[in-house]
């Protein structure tokens, strides 16, 4: 099993970019896939969910500027990141298994990937 991210990078606060998790080795299709984030000097924090029904669920503070999604074809989990702001800040991670603000809750994490948003 393998996840992988990318797309993240530095932008502008308001703007928006999306990040791209390549899995292998597993179905997505059959599991819940998440993102988790952490920020420097602090603990992670749940971002995101998507179940294998389809049902998609978001911390509070994305709620209404990102959207996950998932594409079964591709093996990939997408977040779609909007309205960035400064808080939004931190290094993300792509993880399978539900929705939990614990690394070791995930069966597996991925490498991780940087998201600056510069005020």
């Amino acid at each position: 099993v393998q996840l992988v991210e990318s797309g993240g990078g530095v932008v502008q606060a308001g703007g928006s970019l999306s990040l791209v998790c390549a899995a292998s080795g597993f179905d997505v299709s059959e599991y819940a896939m998440s993102w988790v984030r952490q920020a420097p000097g602090k603990g992670p924090e749940w971002v995101s969910t998507v179940n294998p029904s389809g049902l998609r669920q978001y911390a509070d503070s994305v709620k209404g500027r990102f959207t996950i999604s998932r594409d079964n074809a591709e093996s990939t989990v997408l977040l779609q990141m909007s309205n960035l702001k400064p808080e939004d800040t931190a290094l993300y991670y792509c993880a399978r298994g539900p929705p939990s603000p614990w690394f070791d809750e995930y069966d597996y994490l991925g490498q991780g990937i940087q998201v600056t948003v510069s005020s």
